[in-house]
């Protein structure tokens, strides 16, 4: 069974839920990216780009949408991007925490050549030859290349991170559908 379907106030276009993003309004009217889809009240759902929330705010969709007045704050686009960049980093840490991850070249290699990745994470800022490699071994699984060695080494808690792997759960889909808003927000593909 699909999640159920919400139109998106830009564009018209009806979608699954985890393609949008959803906002919510405060007590006093205050426009809020709910990131996690769960506060309270009723949700206006935006297609998951940049030119959508930046067409909503233009067009003042957004108080049309809550049929009230509602302050959109200064900054939205950045704040939404900030916002799941660092949720898929908060994922990836709580990979970290129930040891689903896997960080190091080597120890990448060893566990794409096993079949316990679900996932391939390579820096962007990393070396060209070794991100090669391991895709190659990994085939046809998932390769993020969108977070620099820093965001990676902080987000795992270890140094120099280049090369990390997360094996399969529902973890793993969570942070999919994470990194998969925060691409095409961006609307830059670095997930292949």
């Amino acid at each position: 069974m699909s999640d159920p379907q919400r139109r998106c106030i830009a564009t018209g276009q009806i979608r699954e839920k985890e393609d949008l993003l959803r906002f919510a309004l405060s007590p006093d009217g205050q426009l809020v990216h709910d990131i996690q889809q769960e506060l309270p009240g009723r949700g206006i759902w935006i297609s998951c780009d940049q030119d959508a929330v930046l067409l909503a705010q233009k067009k003042g969709l957004f108080g049309k949408s809550a049929k009230q007045a509602v302050t959109v704050p200064e900054g939205l686009v950045k704040d939404v991007e900030k916002g799941l960049e660092q949720r898929s980093l908060s994922l990836l840490g709580l990979g970290r925490k129930s040891g689903l991850v896997t960080v190091g070249f080597a120890k990448v290699e060893k566990a794409l050549k096993s079949g316990k990745v679900a996932v391939l994470f390579a820096a962007s800022d990393g070396a060209e030859d070794g991100r090669k490699k391991l895709k190659r071994i990994a085939g046809n699984l998932p390769l993020v290349e969108m977070f620099s060695n820093a965001e990676l080494s902080q987000a795992l808690g270890r140094e120099n991170v280049v090369h990390a792997s997360i094996g399969p759960g529902g973890l793993t889909k969570k942070l999919m559908v994470a990194v998969s808003r925060l691409s095409k927000f961006r609307t830059v593909d670095h997930v292949s």
